[in-house]
C-alpha cells in the first residue's frame, strides 16, 4: 500500500459516510403533512369538535384522510367512532378513535375511503373528565367515484396481463422444449 492512498481512503469514507447520512430521509419527511380543506362542528354532549376533511367534496372509493379535533385537546379522554351508511360490514362499522398517524395531536382516520356515493353519518361516543357525550354529524354527502367505472378501469389494467401470456404460449410453442428433450435421449 502506498501512503499517499491511506489519507485518500479515509477521505472517500467519510465522504461516502456523509453522503449517506444527508442522503437519508428522516421520519418526518416521509409523509406529506396532513392539509384538512374543509371542516364541520360537532357536539358530542359536553364536547364541541372539529371534525377535518382532506378532500371535498368527498367522492366514493377515494382515500382521505380524517382529523376529529375535541376543542379542549385530547387529555383524558377517549372515543369511539361509528361510520352509518352503505358498504361497511357490522365490524368494520364501529372504530376507536386514535392518533392520527401523520397529526399526533388529534384523532384521526388516515387514508380511508366511503365505499358508496350516498349520504354518511359519523356518530362520536365520548368519554372524558366531563363525562359521555354522544353527537352526529350527519348527511355527509358523498359523490360518484372519480374515474371510470371499476369494471371498465380493471378490464384494461388486465389487457398486458393477457398479451404476456399470450406471448409466452405462442413462444412456447414455436419453441418446444419437449421435442428438443427427445432429441437428446435418443
Amino acid at each position: 500500500m502506498r501512503i499517499g492512498s491511506r489519507p485518500r481512503a479515509v477521505v472517500a469514507a467519510l465522504a461516502a459516510g456523509v453522503l449517506l447520512l444527508v442522503a437519508t430521509p428522516s421520519p418526518a419527511q416521509a409523509y406529506e403533512p396532513v392539509e384538512v380543506v374543509h371542516t364541520e362542528r360537532v357536539q358530542a354532549g359536553p364536547y364541541a369538535m372539529t371534525v377535518g376533511f382532506s378532500r371535498w367534496p368527498i367522492r366514493a372509493m377515494q382515500s382521505l384522510d380524517f382529523s376529529f379535533i375535541p376543542d379542549d385537546g385530547l387529555d383524558g379522554k377517549t372515543g369511539t367512532l361509528e361510520r352509518v351508511g352503505p358498504g361497511f360490514k357490522v365490524d368494520d362499522r364501529v372504530v376507536d378513535l386514535a392518533r392520527h398517524p401523520r397529526k399526533r395531536e388529534v384523532w384521526g382516520l388516515d387514508i380511508a375511503a366511503l365505499p358508496q356515493a350516498t349520504p354518511y353519518t359519523f356518530r362520536f361516543t365520548i368519554d372524558g373528565p366531563a363525562g359521555r357525550g354522544v353527537g352526529e354529524l350527519r348527511d355527509i354527502p358523498v359523490v360518484a367515484q372519480p374515474g371510470p367505472p371499476l369494471a371498465l378501469s380493471w378490464s384494461i389494467a388486465v389487457l398486458p396481463l393477457l398479451g404476456f401470456i399470450a406471448f409466452m404460449v405462442v413462444a412456447w410453442r414455436r419453441v418446444r422444449p419437449a421435442g428438443h428433450l427427445s432429441l437428446l435421449d435418443a
